[in-house]
């Protein structure tokens, strides 16, 4: 056997072993949260507030804040970085100073969620004085999937083949119509995936919004923007950390933690479906 085969070889079966190793905790770790946490799921569990000091009851309101932090950081986040995006390729001049911005958007998709969580708390809870609300949540949120965002459209903007644009300026179409007829249609199947999976980030943070929005109880639900609410990956960390009855809130908590899961891996599945039908649909 030549050596190129043998380094092939071991290339391969290097490759295969550490597949295999990450299937094998991920199997474990989802044997590991069903196996505590089926059995206190329940239509009840989904669709109750929590009663007896956490004991008891469901997660109703943590699923409802889960959703309203989640759905308005996206409507926040999501035209702030395809125009930023659109900016990056269409409009990137000069080159020092994107290189500037891209290394700005990189460095901040690389900071730590507690960081964004302090900052939520400094400058929309205490500065602008929205206190801990779901707006100051959504903010903080919205900053953190930013990033995100921003990176996926600028990758589907930059795909569109150029032949497009010229071919529109040669029929006479100005900047703004090649960008907002040809280039964003062509793109949107792979922006939107980018906004679906930053929802899936959105969901499952619990440091942004530990100081900016969410709260260890509540019945009620949000009735506006400016409400504190629960929210599951908070909820999952108070039952862990601060919890007076661990034999009851231990299994609540992976009953949650199940719940955020499936959203997740369900947010997930939906964004590989759009890329999928988006890579047999096209034409180009």
């Amino acid at each position: 056997m030549k050596v190129r085969e043998i380094k092939e070889f071991l290339g391969i079966n290097i490759l295969r072993s550490t597949i295999i190793i990450s299937m094998v905790f991920l199997i474990l770790f989802l044997l590991l949260i069903f196996i505590k946490g089926f059995s206190v799921l329940s239509l009840d569990f989904l669709l109750k507030a929590p009663k007896n000091g956490m004991t008891e009851g469901g997660i109703f309101p943590a699923i409802v804040g889960t959703f309203y932090l989640t759905m308005l950081s996206v409507i926040i986040a999501f035209p702030l970085g395809v125009l930023s995006a659109i900016f990056l390729v269409e409009f990137g001049k000069p080159k020092w100073f994107i290189n500037i911005i891209r290394t700005a958007i990189n460095t901040l998709a690389g900071v730590p969620s507690i960081v964004y969580g302090l900052f939520g708390l400094a400058v929309f809870v205490t500065l602008f004085n929205f206190k801990v609300s779901i707006l100051s949540g959504a903010l903080t949120l919205s900053i953190l999937i930013l990033p995100i965002i921003i990176n996926s459209s600028e990758e589907a903007i930059k795909q569109v083949p150029y032949n497009f644009r010229e071919a529109a300026y040669g029929l006479g179409a100005s900047k703004r119509q090649v960008i907002i007829k040809i280039v964003i249609p062509a793109a949107l199947p792979n922006i939107l995936t980018g906004a679906i999976l930053s929802v899936g980030r959105a969901a499952g943070e619990t440091a942004p919004i530990m100081f900016t929005a969410a709260t260890f109880f509540t019945r009620r639900l949000p009735k506006s923007i400016m409400n504190e609410v629960m929210a599951m990956p908070y909820h999952i960390y108070a039952l862990m950390t601060e919890g007076s009855f661990p034999e009851k809130h231990v299994p609540i908590a992976y009953g949650t933690a199940i719940v955020l899961l499936m959203l997740v891996l369900g947010i997930n599945l939906i964004a590989i479906i759009i890329r999928t039908k988006m890579r047999r649909n096209k034409k180009w």
